[in-house]
């Protein structure tokens, strides 16, 4: 992809206050497929972790906010056969390669230290929807979507710690929790209110 915008003035100052690449008036455009930004690092350390890109933010006033935002908007029809994420992150073990500790394509920890009281309502991840009443979605549409995106398949839906799956004292199925398989086909997983 051909520059086209001024790159400006880098300076070599480890407390630079911040950096912008393109504006919301004049973003860079891409007009051919390919990657606007792009890392490729070879780690060969022989301990110790490697970090492609390494973000900390260090919240020490009454804002919010995030260390990584990723956001992206379709405003022009997808092509046949197109998919497009948000985000799209992938671990692989290949030739030569194995793990001995966990392997994770994402992982998400939420932390809270010894003797603090953090209120709110914490999860180790939230899924969102956001679109009004108006939008009819199609029957596929779900919170959570799982797919074996090759010839290999893993049949276990979660693996849970073992506290999460107490023994039945005699609960009675008073709820359902609607499912649906790649197929169109609707399930329904049997809930109690009940212990």
């Amino acid at each position: 992809m051909a520059n086209n915008k001024p790159i400006g003035v880098a300076y070599a100052d480890p407390a630079l206050d911040s950096w912008q690449v393109g504006t919301p008036a004049q973003p860079i455009v891409q007009s051919t497929a390919g990657n606007t930004t792009q890392l490729y690092v070879t780690a060969s350390a022989a301990s110790g972790g490697v970090r492609g890109y390494y973000g900390r933010v260090n919240f020490t006033g009454a804002t919010g906010g995030e260390t990584l935002r990723a956001f992206t908007t379709v405003a022009a029809a997808q092509g046949a056969g197109q998919t497009t994420n948000g985000a799209h992150i992938s671990m692989s073990v290949n030739s030569g390669g194995s793990i001995s500790g966990a392997g994770n394509a994402l992982r998400a920890t939420l932390g809270v230290a010894t003797g603090v009281t953090p209120g709110g309502t914490l999860a180790s991840i939230q899924v969102d929807s956001d679109f009004p009443s108006t939008v009819t979605l199609p029957g596929s549409a779900a919170f959570l979507r799982f797919t074996n995106s090759n010839s290999g398949t893993i049949d276990n839906l979660m693996n849970v710690p073992v506290a999460m799956v107490p023994a039945e004292v005699g609960a009675v199925l008073s709820h359902t929790i609607k499912v649906v398989a790649s197929d169109g086909t609707p399930y329904y997983l049997m809930v109690s209110d009940q212990p």
